[in-house]
C-alpha cells in the first residue's frame, strides 16, 4: 500500500434512490488468469473487455517482470510473450496479489521451472496452495518450497488423474494450464466449475488445447505439443453486477445491468426474490428493484459454484440488516469473511459472529460513521451500506476495493448516489 492507497476514501451520503443502468466491466477473476494463461505460448495474444483495475495493473507487472511486452488500449490487452526469459515472480509484486499464483502451471508447462513467492492479496484467511503443488507433483513436477518461495521444476509434465479434494478455483485453473502442455492426458476431478473456469478453457482452446468438460466437475485436457497466440474477449464481472443490483434494491431503487449471463447468478437472484426483490431477466441484461420496506429475512450459505458465490456474501449481509425478521448467513469458502460484520456494526447493524455464521437481526436504520474497508468485497459492501445510511460514512482503505471494481464511484454516480472520492493528499499539497 502506497501513500496515495493509504489516504483515498470514500465519502458516502446515504438518501438517494439509485435508478439507472450499468455496462458491466470484464471480469477481475478471468482477465488475471488469462493474463497468466498468455505465458503459453511466445508471440502476440490479445485480450479485450480487460477492467482497468489494480488486480490487472499488477498482473501486468509480473508479466513484464517475466519479458513479456504488455501495451494496453482502453478495455484491449496486448501481451506478447516472446520475450519471457525470467521464471522468478518476487515477493513484492506476488503480495499484492493473491492471482500472482497462476503464473506457476504456464511456467512450468512452457519452460520447465517457475519460482513464485507465496501469495498474498485479502486477508480472508488460510488459503493454502497445498492443492495446487499437489496436482503438479501429480503431473510429475518437483515441487520445493522455503524461505517464502515455491519452486516447481519437470522437464516434461505427465499426464495423470487428478482428484482435487475441494473444487479450489485456483488450483483447478492452475492445473489447466499445466496440463495442457503435458504429455497424455489428464482428467481433473471435482474441478471447480465457475463461470471464470469456462472463459480461461475458451481461451486455452482458441491457444490449441483440447479441452473437454469445461463447466463441470470433470475437465479432461489431451496434451499437445505446442500452444499458439490468440484473440479473446473476457466474460462480464458477475460480482460486479451482483454489487450494482443490491446497491438498487437497498436504496428502493431500480438498477439494470448489462453484460452477464443471469445464469451465472442464479442461485443469488433466487436468494434475491427471496428477500422480496423484484427481479426482471432479460437476454444478458438483469434488472433490480423494490421497497426495503416489504423485504423479509432470508437464509443463506455460500459455496462453490453453483452455488451463492462468496464475493457476494458481504453485499447480500447489508441488504439483510434492512430486511424485517433474523436470516443466517453461514461462510462455507473463507474463515474471515466476516472481519467486515464489526465495521457494519459501526453503522448501526445488529450482527452477531460465531463460526462460519452470522445471525442478522434485520430491520434496522443505519447511520453514517467512519469505517475501513478490511478487503475488496466488504469495502463494496461498506460502501453500499452508506448508501442507506442517515448522514455521511466514510470508507476508508478504499485501495481493497480499487484492486477489483473499475470506476465504482463513477459508475455509482451515474445512478444517482451521492459518492465522493478525496485523495487528502492532493488537497494537503493545494
Amino acid at each position: 500500500m502506497n501513500l496515495e492507497e493509504e489516504e483515498s476514501r470514500y465519502l458516502v451520503r446515504g438518501g438517494p434512490r439509485l435508478a439507472g443502468h450499468i455496462e458491466v466491466s470484464g471480469a477481475k477473476n478471468s482477465a488475471l488468469k488469462l493474463m497468466a494463461a498468455s505465458l503459453l505460448a511466445p508471440g502476440l495474444s490479445v485480450l479485450h473487455n480487460v477492467p482497468v483495475i489494480e488486480d490487472v495493473r499488477t498482473m501486468r507487472e509480473v508479466l513484464e517482470h517475466l519479458g513479456a511486452a504488455v501495451t494496453v488500449d482502453g478495455g484491449t490487452m496486448s501481451i506478447d510473450a516472446s520475450g519471457v526469459a525470467s521464471h522468478v515472480a518476487p515477493y513484492e509484486l506476488v503480495q499484492r496479489m493473491r492471482a500472482s499464483i497462476q503464473i506457476m502451471g504456464p511456467l512450468v508447462a512452457r519452460f520447465g521451472h517457475a519460482r513464485v513467492a507465496m501469495p498474498g492479496g485479502c486477508n480472508l484467511g488460510p488459503r493454502k496452495i497445498d492443492i495446487h503443488l499437489r496436482g503438479l507433483r501429480q503431473l510429475g513436477a518437483a515441487v520445493r518450497t522455503g524461505h517464502g518461495f515455491v519452486e516447481v521444476t519437470a522437464e516434461k509434465l505427465l499426464a495423470d488423474t487428478i482428484i482435487l479434494e475441494y473444487p479450489s478455483v485456483g488450483a483447478t485453473e492452475n492445473l489447466l494450464m499445466a496440463a495442457v502442455l503435458a504429455d497424455g492426458v489428464t482428467v481433473i476431478d471435482n474441478a471447480a466449475r465457475e463461470p471464470e473456469i469456462v472463459d480461461l478453457c475458451k481461451f486455452l482452446v482458441s491457444m490449441g488445447a483440447e479441452i473437454e468438460g469445461a463447466g463441470t466437475s470433470q475437465v479432461t485436457v489431451r496434451g499437445v505439443e505446442e500452444m499458439h497466440p490468440a484473440e479473446h474477449t473476457v466474460i462480464g464481472d458477475r460480482i460486479e453486477a451482483g454489487t450494482f443490483l443490491v446497491a438498487g434494491a437497498l436504496t428502493g431503487g431500480d438498477v439494470e445491468v448489462e453484460g452477464v449471463s443471469p445464469h451465472h447468478l442464479d442461485i443469488f437472484l433466487t436468494k434475491l426474490r427471496a428477500i422480496g426483490v423484484q427481479v426482471q431477466e432479460n437476454g444478458r441484461k438483469i434488472r433490480a428493484w423494490g421497497d426495503p420496506a416489504y423485504y423479509a429475512a432470508t437464509d443463506i450459505a455460500t459455496l462453490p459454484y453453483p452455488g451463492f458465490a462468496t464475493d457476494l456474501q458481504a453485499q447480500v449481509i447489508v441488504l439483510l440488516s434492512l430486511a424485517q425478521g433474523t436470516s443466517i448467513v453461514t461462510e462455507n469458502v473463507f474463515v474471515n469473511r466476516f472481519g467486515f460484520v464489526d465495521e457494519l456494526m459501526r453503522l448501526g447493524a445488529d450482527i452477531k459472529v460465531a463460526g462460519h455464521y452470522a445471525v442478522v437481526n434485520g430491520g434496522r436504520s443505519l447511520s453514517g460513521a467512519t469505517v475501513c474497508s478490511p478487503d475488496l468485497r466488504a469495502g463494496a459492501a461498506l460502501v453500499l451500506a452508506g448508501l442507506v445510511a442517515e448522514g455521511a460514512t466514510e470508507v476508508r482503505d478504499i485501495y481493497h476495493i480499487d484492486r477489483g471494481y473499475e470506476r465504482f464511484d463513477e459508475k455509482l454516480r451515474s445512478l444517482g448516489a451521492d459518492v465522493e472520492r478525496i485523495d487528502l493528499r492532493e488537497s494537503h499539497s493545494s
